[in-house]
Order: structure tokens, then C-alpha cells, then sequence
């Protein structure tokens, strides 16, 4: 979830869309890098009762890297633009770079992961281009 910033009000938005979605639960504990501002969110959360009172935060520099390996692929492709230039453009850019990966990874529904004739059937159908 691209943020202009970092702050305890995003990290408490991020946490309120990830947990109002249908297939999630109150997590047990959860594992974070060293931000300031999750811990700040968290206790928010327990207070207004999102989080259990038990929910611990777990604030690790290295658990956390399966979930930052999936970030590789959005690096390899925005380094050599030499970044982003605005904020709005960060945000098309990603959302561009995340839909593409969904299709990759068969996260579509009607569409396999390896199923690469499907997947670019499928852009075609969307943006009239073929891939």
C-alpha cells in the first residue's frame, strides 16, 4: 500500500484495510521492520479493540523478508527509470508493475500461473494490445 508517508495515521489505515478484507483474522503476532510508526499503530489498534490485547508486534530487521522478496520484482523494473518523479506517478507506476505480477502469478481468477497463452490472452482482452 503506497503512502506519501510513513507515519502512525497510514500504518493504521493500512492495518484497517488489510483486516476489514473477507478472508483475514486477527493476527497472533505480528512481524515488522523497525518503523517508529507501528508500534504507535498497533497500540491504536488494541485500544479500539481491531487487535486482540494479546497481539504481539514483532519488530525484526530480517523475519520479515519473504514478504519483502515479493517487493524484487517492483525494484528491478523502477531502478533503471532512476526512481519515480512524483507521488502520483509512483502510484500509477506500481499499480501498473502489482497487476501485472497478479496476472504473472495466476492470482487471476479464470487464468494459470504458467499458463502464459491465457495471460496474454487476457491482456489483450483488457487493452486491446497483443502481447
Amino acid at each position: 500500500m503506497l503512502r506519501a508517508k510513513r507515519d502512525g495515521k497510514a500504518a493504521t489505515r493500512f492495518f484497517h484495510k488489510v483486516l476489514g478484507a473477507k478472508h483475514t483474522q486477527t493476527p497472533r503476532v505480528i512481524t515488522m521492520d523497525k518503523n517508529a510508526a507501528y508500534p504507535v499503530a498497533t497500540e491504536e489498534l488494541k485500544q479500539d479493540k481491531t487487535f486482540k490485547a494479546e497481539t504481539e508486534l514483532r519488530q525484526s530487521k530480517y523475519l520479515n523478508n519473504i514478504i519483502e522478496q515479493d517487493h524484487r520484482n517492483v525494484k528491478r523494473i523502477v531502478k533503471p527509470m532512476r526512481g519515480l518523479q512524483s507521488f502520483n506517478t509512483a502510484r500509477r507506476t506500481l499499480q501498473g508493475i502489482e497487476a501485472m505480477n497478479m496476472i504473472r502469478k495466476g492470482q487471476v481468477k479464470g487464468i494459470s500461473r504458467r499458463d502464459n497463452v491465457s495471460q496474454a490472452e487476457f491482456i489483450n482482452e483488457i487493452f486491446g494490445v497483443i502481447a
